[in-house]
């Protein structure tokens, strides 16, 4: 091999893995950060990566393409995993790989590498995505292979070789963040009965400090799509960007679970997920009005598979393309407006409207009305009851 071609982040595992990578396996070192709205300072990272040992640096906006092609798809199918996570790292990192094996064409580059851990999902996640792309590519994992067996032991060695990093023993625990979220887990966190403290939180005030009043926003969706912010067009990642703040401001979107990791056991995870969560309760609400309700409940069966599939790792598998295929397909006529009350950490939609809504009020009233006979639900109630009373009727 001649060269590798690193997803780096600049934090503590990828910053001991440019020097370790060249100490161990004597070869070329590109480093990649993708620019997916973590709002850090992306050109000291990239001197930092230059200054660890980097013999290129590739940074690249991914910004809109992964709020388009990546979050807007999965929240058209509201995923959610486990009923509570709303798969804010899990569907970076299909991105993420997707670009450092574009990168490795370019570069002739033999090898990709990442820092996910061994116990981790990430690892899957990276992996899975590079031989989707690239069957016959290389894929050097460190913390598969180094002699370090804690962050600890990285913090020591990234002393010794005087290699800059932000994680300390004091504060150990691990972040990842981007525009759709930020995850905190790890280190003081590893315990789930130890609430996590209130000066670690970042995109969001706690419910207890949010404003006094409720806010009402309005969003219009087109083809399942949000488009509008409060009667303001937005292109996806600045609708995303401000409704962070409109939300982060409410106490909107903080979770503390423990959750299954694909790779067979359970870990605690704070997540903070502002706009996601307010974007997720709407999309609902707009589907309420706008899908047949036996479409509206096969898709509704898929949540939680197509959750597992973002979560596993297999963003680029046929099923999920799949199921993308037929989500797509429902939300043809998912358009329209979402009125919502935030207050202090709640998120409640208070009205909906669609010029394609299948909701009719002469028909669902409970006031007079000449549409509806009400003496039809006697055989519908009949019919749907000749198995139940068969059943009945059975001698065991």
């Amino acid at each position: 091999m001649q060269k590798v071609v690193l997803a780096y982040s600049g934090g503590l595992d990828t910053s001991v893995a440019i020097k370790w990578l060249k100490e161990t396996y004597k070869i070329e070192v590109i480093a990649f950060c993708a620019d997916l709205g973590q709002q850090e300072d992306l050109e000291a990272i990239s001197e930092k990566a230059q200054k660890t040992g980097a013999c290129k640096v590739y940074v690249e906006d991914l910004r809109e393409e992964f709020v388009r092609d990546f979050v807007f798809p999965m929240l058209r199918a509201n995923a959610i995993y486990e009923g509570t996570y709303l798969l804010g790292t899990s569907i970076a990192r299909p991105l993420i790989a997707k670009k450092q094996i574009e990168i490795a064409k370019m570069e002739s580059a033999e090898a990709v590498s990442h820092g996910a851990t061994g116990k981790g999902n990430d690892q899957v996640r990276f992996e899975l995505t590079y031989y989707a792309l690239n069957p016959s590519i290389r894929v050097i994992a460190p913390w598969r292979e180094w002699e370090f067996d804690s962050r600890n032991s990285l913090i020591e060695y990234a002393k010794k070789h005087n290699i800059p990093i932000t994680a300390t023993k004091e504060k150990p625990y691990s972040t990842d963040r981007n525009i759709l979220h930020i995850s905190y887990e790890g280190g003081i966190l590893e315990d789930p009965w130890v609430e996590p403290p209130s000066d670690m939180f970042t995109m969001m005030v706690s419910p207890e400090e949010a404003q006094d009043s409720p806010e009402i926003i309005e969003i219009e969706y087109d083809e399942g799509n949000p488009v509008a912010l409060n009667g303001n067009k937005l292109p996806p990642f600045n609708l995303l960007e401000e409704l962070n703040k409109i939300a982060g401001r409410n106490g909107i979107g903080r979770v503390d679970i423990v959750e299954n990791r694909f790779v067979g056991m359970k870990s605690r995870g704070v997540y903070e997920t502002p706009a996601g969560t307010v974007l997720h309760i709407a999309h609902r609400a707009i589907e309420s009005l706008t899908l047949d309700r036996e479409e509206l409940h096969l898709k509704d069966s898929w949540i939680s598979k197509y959750a597992e599939l973002v979560y596993y790792g297999f963003w680029f598998s046929p099923e999920r393309q799949m199921l993308q295929t037929a989500i797509d397909y429902s939300q043809r006529h998912v358009k329209g407006t979402v009125r919502l009350k935030l207050y202090k950490g709640n998120c409640i939609a208070i009205g909906r409207k669609s010029p394609l809504s299948l909701y009719n009020q002469d028909l669902a009233t409970f006031e007079s009305e000449k549409i509806y006979n009400q003496k039809d639900a006697d055989g519908f109630i009949k019919l749907n009851a000749l198995r139940l009373k068969a059943g009945s009727l059975r001698k065991i």
